[in-house]
């Protein structure tokens, strides 16, 4: 009734990051595109006389194994979570969670806190399914925000306040016998 269709792997191909050095002693940097289906030492070790490299630099072409002196795989670094990027506690940059520099302007303070609470604002992801790590992390970054406001806002009430307790009252009543 229904037919099993087969998925042939063969035709994807899957690059591996590695470290040429040729037998003029030159050293390329770049990627080996293989079959899905093969391994790196299966492509080396078989019948082909020809690999599909690119370099860093973009150029893309085949290389003779003939020429191939030695073959060092890199290793592929693995992807950051969301938790790897937060910076220790102890950290607490305000400027630098805010993006503005330390000399910035009060103007400039409130529109770059005011840009980044509209982005990361939790009602914002409300009606998302999201995983629950970007919640937290969603999170965590809008309390950050809010934090670094709050620090650097700080300074700027109490010397509003100062100047409003130094300033005369407009209006002072007869002082009653």
């Amino acid at each position: 009734m229904f037919e099993r269709n087969r998925i042939d792997n063969s035709l994807q191909q899957s690059s591996v990051l590695a470290e040429l050095t040729l037998d003029d002693g030159r050293v390329l940097k770049g990627n080996f595109y293989i079959s899905s289906a093969r391994s790196l030492y299966e492509v080396l070790n078989g019948q082909m006389a020809f690999l599909d490299f690119e370099t860093h630099d973009g150029d893309r072409g085949l290389i003779a194994k003939s020429t191939i002196k030695a073959v060092k795989i890199v290793p592929q670094g693995t992807k950051p979570t969301l938790n790897a990027q937060k910076p220790p506690a102890d950290a607490f940059d305000p400027h630098g969670i805010l993006g503005v520099s330390r000399g910035a302007e009060w103007d400039d303070v409130r529109a770059a806190y005011l840009k980044l609470s509209k982005i990361y604002h939790p009602d914002l992801f409300e009606g998302v399914a999201l995983p629950s790590e970007v919640r937290d992390y969603l999170a965590g970054m809008s309390r950050r925000i809010n934090a670094a406001y709050a620090a650097l806002e700080a300074p700027q009430q109490a010397a509003k306040r100062a100047v409003i307790e130094k300033a005369k009252p407009v209006y002072v009543s007869p002082q009653r016998f």
